[in-house]
């Protein structure tokens, strides 16, 4: 079977990664399929320059991760609340980051569509898109948000790093708002015995660096 040049570099690069690790930590693998026992959960974008677990320096097995357009945590996205269940409960992560990345194609598109927004109707982020197509109802959070700061008239190179924060900071406000995290605060810890804390990063992707905005919480 042929296969794209750009997948033939991922398999063999792949099966080159494979080796080295066996090389370098014997017996790695065969102790990873045994099973994984992450401190962490990683809400991120799904953008290709965040790559949470190379930017982290972390290992298979160190980070559980959901990542989507525009790292939203929508309070009625299964997906999401099924990880976020699956992570706090049965696999006992003691930490939840919410993760930002400067330069979010997703931030750009809501704040270029936030100068038409109208209240009370649901914003259309991509007009080349029909309104209820899947993107622009899973951006229309994120453009409400980018209106209701009102920094549509202020340059992009302002406005943008600014919504992009404040957009961490809103998707650690519904993480927080959450049963499974309302729950695990009110018992003091989760299922598993950990206690679990939300804290909102922003990546810089022209560093390599990420920021902490100091807005964590946790039980109290």
């Amino acid at each position: 079977m042929s296969h794209h040049a750009a997948l033939t570099q991922l398999l063999s690069a792949n099966a080159q990664w494979a080796k080295d690790v066996e090389r370098l930590e014997p017996g790695f693998f065969k102790e990873s399929a045994k099973g994984q026992t992450p401190q962490t959960l990683w809400i991120g974008c799904a953008d290709s320059r965040v790559p949470e677990s190379v930017i982290t320096g972390a290992k298979p097995g160190d980070i559980f991760v959901n990542r989507n357009v525009g790292n939203q945590v929508n309070l009625d996205d299964d997906n999401m609340l099924a990880v976020l269940t699956y992570a706090v409960e049965h696999l006992g992560v003691e930490h939840v980051v919410v993760c930002g990345h400067t330069e979010c194609g997703a931030a750009a598109a809501c704040f270029g569509a936030s100068s038409s927004f109208v209240p009370g109707q649901a914003p259309v982020t991509i007009p080349v898109d029909p309104a209820d197509a899947p993107l622009n109802r899973w951006l229309a959070p994120l453009t409400t948000l980018a209106a209701s700061l009102e920094i549509s008239s202020a340059p992009a190179n302002e406005a943008l790093p600014l919504l992009i924060q404040e957009n961490v900071k809103a998707q650690v406000d519904n993480l927080c708002r959450t049963e499974v995290i309302a729950k695990a605060w009110a018992n003091g810890k989760s299922p598993k015995g950990k206690e679990v804390w939300v804290h909102g990063w922003v990546y810089d992707v022209s560093t390599g660096t990420i920021r902490d905005l100091g807005i964590s919480r946790g039980p109290k």
